[in-house]
């Protein structure tokens, strides 16, 4: 039984690769690749050999089994993705929870990654952290619904968008979360990369036809200044409103606006309450 290596690949410019994930891929028995025609382009320009076999999120069960047989075997595996860290918004995860339970070494390497490209570039404080929300919603009622219960977090939120989302996705921030400062990251490292830094609003003027991969690092909640009230408790709102009569959606709804608490922690809380006599 040998190593499965999580090996980053990078984000654009062919340059951003380590000597050893070099290594790593040269000395592979097998990579996985997300994307066998991506990955070819990287390998023959840096002189890489190694077999390829195809390991994306439509590949199924039988796939992650074929590569856990050859890990078992004995075979050195190199999982990669298209662009960036693998197992981060991939279906590597899975196969990497898999090895582990199954006592299979599991080795990952440090590497180019578009969550910490864009934080670093934005210019936005993340002293206590951030929080990573990979790709938003693609309806807009759910992504409405996800920015709302993130509307509190005080820590930067970074997301991944499409061309062809970003504006909507862009006024939906703005509604939701309000004017923050943004810094829209568009085709990092690439030719035509460019880093917007300003508020939402100004984001959305500037980016009237976007095109390329995006990355948002958004501002997080304001904190509460020194001496404002403390917090309504969102038991006893929930509480109140449930005797009052009220559904379980407008009670929800009303206490998530007052106490900024997430919806589905409101609706837990709520199947826990006595029924009104």
């Amino acid at each position: 039984m040998r190593t499965l290596y999580l090996v980053p690949t990078p984000i654009g410019n062919m340059e951003d690769i380590t000597l050893r994930a070099l290594r790593v891929l040269r000395e592979a028995d097998l990579i996985a690749a997300e994307d066998t025609r991506v990955t070819r382009v990287l390998l023959s320009r840096h002189g890489v050999s190694a077999p390829l076999t195809s390991f994306h999120a439509h590949s199924g069960r039988r796939a992650a089994e074929r590569i856990l047989a050859r890990l078992a075997d004995g075979a050195d595996v190199a999982l990669v993705s298209d662009a960036g860290t693998p197992a981060i918004n991939d279906p590597g995860r899975e196969l990497v929870a898999a090895a582990a339970e199954r006592g299979i070494r599991v080795v990952a390497l440090p590497g180019a990654s578009a969550v910490t490209t864009a934080l670093a570039a934005s210019g936005i404080a993340a002293e206590r952290g951030f929080v990573h929300l990979g790709f938003l919603p693609r309806r807009r009622a759910d992504r409405l619904r996800f920015l709302r219960e993130i509307a509190a977090e005080r820590r930067p939120q970074i997301a991944f968008e499409t061309p062809h989302r970003l504006t909507r996705a862009l006024a939906d921030i703005l509604d939701a979360l309000g004017d923050r400062r943004i810094a829209v990251c568009r085709e990092l490292t690439k030719m035509h990369e460019e880093i917007f830094r300003g508020s939402v609003s100004e984001a959305i003027a500037h980016f009237t036809a976007p095109r390329g991969e995006f990355t948002l690092v958004i501002e997080g909640a304001p904190a509460p200044p020194p001496d404002a009230p403390a917090p309504p408790d969102a038991a006893h709102i929930l509480a109140r409103l449930k005797r009052e009569g009220a559904t379980a959606k407008d009670a929800i709804a009303a206490t998530s606006e007052a106490t900024g608490a997430p919806r589905r922690d409101l609706y837990a809380l709520w199947l826990t309450l006595e029924p009104p006599p």
